[in-house]
């Protein structure tokens, strides 16, 4: 089967123009199938006083002024939103796309990365540790799809979510919900993509790492009796503007691997024309 192909439009260190510009001559192509934006509230590149954009709310907007993208966050931080209202965020998205968003969704930034964590303490968010982060965002996924397809309130009592009394009304477009794309590498949130995920993401990095994953993800599928042919691996690769060969070979190898949904990273600012670009130099020369 061939990969689909779709870009990620980082909206930090660029304006709202843009992004619209981009998205809307995406949108106009059928080879790239997808569009994505990231979850951060401060930059984590360039500037770090620089602007950045609210993901969700700036996917609805673009959302309304495209009609065939799939669309995304890669990946939304569990981290940042209560689930329950994060569902209701998403079903609106799904609604004002007509039903065409990927849900993403993360364990959220490890603490190793100074420029993420500054968003915490800079918004006034907590910051979990990773295992606590883990076990909240396995009762997330449960949560959200509860929320998405209970066609009665329901309570929901689990190690660090309570709910009482939790409804989604309306329920999104797709059905039985939006598809759970997973983003991450580690062996703990491997084990929540084995249970929820569709899409199962990795931002990059080694190809023998990726196949390593891969494999991992396999086995802690079989635990489960799940096919594990039923999660498409996704990739996101950075894109170089200068080197679109070393880009193809990318690309090239991470479909080798097995890699059916591909991510490629724009970075701002973009040229002109940049998504014709994209489709005449990445995905027809890739294949």
């Amino acid at each position: 089967m061939n990969p689909r192909f779709g870009i990620l439009t980082a909206p930090m260190q660029t304006t709202y123009a843009e992004l619209q510009q981009v998205w809307r001559e995406a949108d106009a192509i059928p080879s790239i199938e997808h569009a994505w934006l990231f979850d951060h509230l401060m930059p984590i590149a360039g500037d770090p006083d620089g602007p950045i954009f609210e993901g969700w709310t700036l996917l609805s907007a673009l959302a309304a002024q495209t009609e065939r993208l799939r669309l995304g966050l890669l990946v939304t931080s569990n981290r940042f939103r209560p689930p329950a209202m994060l569902a209701k965020i998403a079903t609106t998205v799904d609604i004002v796309s007509g039903g065409r968003l990927d849900f993403g969704l993360g364990v959220g930034s490890r603490p190793s990365h100074p420029l993420a964590r500054r968003e915490y303490d800079g918004h006034g968010l907590p910051y979990l540790e990773t295992a606590d982060a883990v076990g909240r965002f396995a009762e997330a996924c449960t949560v959200i799809k509860k929320l998405w397809t209970e066609d009665k309130p329901f309570d929901f009592t689990g190690a660090h979510l309570q709910l009482t009394g939790a409804f989604g009304n309306p329920k999104p477009v797709q059905r039985p919900h939006p598809p759970f794309v997973i983003g991450g590498r580690a062996r703990a949130t491997l084990r929540v993509v084995a249970g929820h995920a569709d899409v199962w993401n990795i931002p990059g990095g080694d190809l023998a790492d990726v196949i390593s994953r891969s494999a991992i993800l396999d086995e802690y599928c079989a635990e489960i009796g799940r096919d594990p042919a039923e999660i498409t691996r996704s990739i996101h690769l950075p894109v170089s503007y200068d080197q679109p060969g070393a880009v193809r070979e990318a690309i090239a190898g991470a479909v080798a691997a097995g890699v059916g949904h591909v991510v490629l990273g724009l970075p701002a600012p973009y040229p002109a024309g940049v998504a014709a670009w994209v489709a005449e130099e990445l995905i027809e020369k890739a294949g």
